[in-house]
């Protein structure tokens, strides 16, 4: 593993991303069995997002690397390739935990260069992972958000972020906090073997009743939708049913895209569970990582159809604010101009 390289700080080496003192563990109980944490303190914590990215946002804190969620689509898989760790097994098992991302946080943010940006979470691997029952990281990373007023969003998949509704709520209070959980279907057979470490889509969607009622909006990121296996027009219709009964502020859909890393263990999932779809996803995912533009804006537009049936809408910017923005801060002795 390339910890010895990600720790040099030499001229000639890229900027270390981890200190050298790694604490690896393996904790046998039945909710961590097989999967081994190895614990870092990280050099930095805000992380700019690459200027080629689509995200809609520059910056990140992801306070671990692999999620054992172990979706099987996961396009954060790659990741673990720089760390000299497999795409497949390792990422769903070998979890590297930023032990000191909370008190780093708080640090950058009073640093005079922040500018109190965004800040999304979740963009990469699940912060409410199993592995956050054990470290409890992110009640510290948000108290730090929301001691700053700085504006935030949080995506998961997990039922965790249920434990830090207070601190959410207190956050939503004094800035701008954006929530989504991600549910691409309802089909429970399909959840089992495609994302075998979450909690079931109802869980989930349990998750945005529960933000909804203390009065944060929680959109869904309807993703991935799966080619052949969850976009049938009856699917796509239960699933946009189910998020609309939850309470959802939105509904976003996104179709499954198949990075490098993710797209090999995806197709050999196809071809243990699906084979008879292998060659179908070959011509579909034959130009690159995403599906024909065709096929995307077929489906965005049925899902949206469907929201708007029943009530709700893609996201917006701007739709998952708690509270009224600020008004402009006015300096003494100057006049507020409105025009």
């Amino acid at each position: 593993m390339r910890w010895n390289n990600l720790g040099d700080d030499t001229p000639a080496a890229p900027p270390a991303l981890f200190g050298t003192d790694v604490v690896t563990t393996t904790i046998d109980t039945p909710e961590f069995r097989g999967i081994t944490f190895h614990e870092v303190r990280a050099r930095s914590i805000i992380n700019r997002v690459p200027g080629a990215s689509r995200m809609p946002f520059v910056w990140t804190v992801n306070p671990y690397r692999g999620c054992s969620h172990a979706c099987v689509y996961c396009f954060a898989r790659k990741t673990h390739s720089y760390l000299d760790l497999d795409t497949g097994a390792d990422f769903d098992s070998q979890i590297i935990v930023k032990v000191n991302a909370p008190q780093l946080l708080a640090r950058e943010l009073a640093g005079r260069r922040w500018q109190g940006e965004h800040i999304a979470m979740g963009t990469n691997v699940d912060p409410y992972q199993r592995a956050e029952g054990r470290y409890r990281l992110m009640p510290g990373i948000i108290a730090a958000l929301r001691d700053h007023a700085n504006p935030f969003s949080v995506l998961t998949k997990g039922t965790l972020i249920l434990r830090d509704l207070e601190l959410l709520r207190q956050a939503a209070d004094v800035t701008d906090v954006g929530v989504s959980v991600s549910v691409g279907f309802t089909d429970r057979e399909l959840w089992r073997t495609v994302e075998p470490g979450t909690p079931a889509p109802d869980r989930r969607l349990g998750v945005v009743r529960a933000l909804s009622d203390i009065g944060i909006p929680c959109g869904v990121l309807m993703a991935p939708i799966l080619p052949y296996l969850t976009d049938s027009p009856a699917q796509l219709r239960e699933t946009v049913r189910a998020i609309a009964a939850a309470g959802a502020s939105s509904v976003t859909p996104l179709v499954l895209h198949l990075r490098p890393g993710a797209r090999e263990w995806y197709m050999a999932w196809l071809a243990r569970h699906r084979s008879d779809l292998v060659r179908r996803y070959e011509v579909m995912y034959a130009g690159g990582a995403y599906a024909p533009k065709w096929y995307q804006r077929r489906v965005t537009r049925e899902v949206h159809e469907l929201a708007t049936a029943y009530g709700i809408g893609p996201a917006r910017r701007g739709d998952h604010r708690a509270v009224p923005q600020p008004a402009p801060r006015q300096e003494p002795g100057t006049q507020l101009t409105l025009l």
